[in-house]
């Protein structure tokens, strides 16, 4: 069956590399056009389909674009989307990077639930079944797609920071809800990055309120809300990442010290392997 939202719902906030407010509208959409992006600060307000093919940078976020227009920071609304099953939506927004908001996806799963979901066509569309292990490496970094009976997730990182180290998640969606295990992770960084970052003119709006900050020794901004919460919001990215596949093909998704440049890379793989 596909889905969308039953009513419309507003979020705010600030972008987290733009440091500009936007307003964002989830609304319920009566096309089965999946996900889209509508940027309403524009004349002719222009559509962006929340596609692998309309992947523009991947640094430090997902970026999506059309003829030169582009929507910003995907990742964390696109995952709650597709974490709570919300197959087809409208997304206006007032501006070209979406609202960082805390940090996570839990105001955005939290909109949604309230907004609510509803079926709007009885054909359910066949979900692609990875047969044969597909690998995106780049040096000691890596993202898999490996055959398996059920949809999971497992990500690890590594940090020379010792707030974090080395640490894991594995999800599985049938196992614990997606509100509960993942949307609540939110995005981190590192306090002896931040002015380098900004002077780059990345995470212009990042602060204490709206990500997890440490240095070598200790957390700046505790507590977290999980003991590996870092791990479960790259876990979290990559979701929302695959999700631009519009539905994202059953097997387990393994994942080391990757990037969005190498999420997308894999669905891009997948993608081909969908049209073959």
């Amino acid at each position: 069956m596909a889905t969308t939202l039953k009513t419309a719902v507003t979020c705010s906030g600030i972008g987290l590399h733009s440091g500009k407010e936007t307003t964002v509208k989830l609304m319920p959409c009566d096309r089965l056009i999946g996900r889209y992006f509508v940027r309403t600060d524009l004349a002719d307000q222009p559509e962006i389909r929340a596609q692998i093919d309309a992947v523009g940078q991947t640094m430090l976020s997902t970026e999506l674009g059309v003829g030169g227009v582009t929507i910003r920071t995907t990742e964390h609304l696109l995952a709650a989307l597709t974490g709570l099953g919300v197959d087809h939506a409208r997304i206006e927004i007032s501006g070209a990077e979406l609202p960082l908001l805390d940090g996570s996806a839990k105001d955005w799963a939290a909109a949604i639930a309230s907004a609510g979901i509803q079926t709007i066509s009885s054909e359910s569309s066949e979900s692609l079944v990875v047969s044969e292990p597909i690998w995106i490496r780049e040096g000691d970094t890596f993202v898999a797609a490996l055959p398996s009976e059920e949809l999971r997730f497992s990500y690890g990182i590594d940090f020379p920071y010792k707030p974090i180290g080395n640490q894991w998640h594995s999800w599985s969606p049938v196992a614990e809800p997606f509100e509960q295990a993942i949307a609540p992770a939110r995005t981190f960084g590192f306090a002896d990055q931040i002015e380098q970052l900004q002077k780059a003119g990345l995470i212009q709006g990042g602060s204490l309120e709206n990500a997890l900050v440490c240095d070598h020794e200790k957390w700046i901004n505790p507590p977290l809300r999980y003991d590996n919460e870092p791990a479960r919001h790259k876990l979290l990215d990559l979701i929302g990442d695959l999700s631009l596949l519009g539905t994202i093909p059953t097997a387990h998704y393994l994942a080391y010290k990757a990037s969005h440049k190498l999420h997308t890379q894999l669905a891009k793989q997948l993608a081909i392997l969908g049209n073959t």
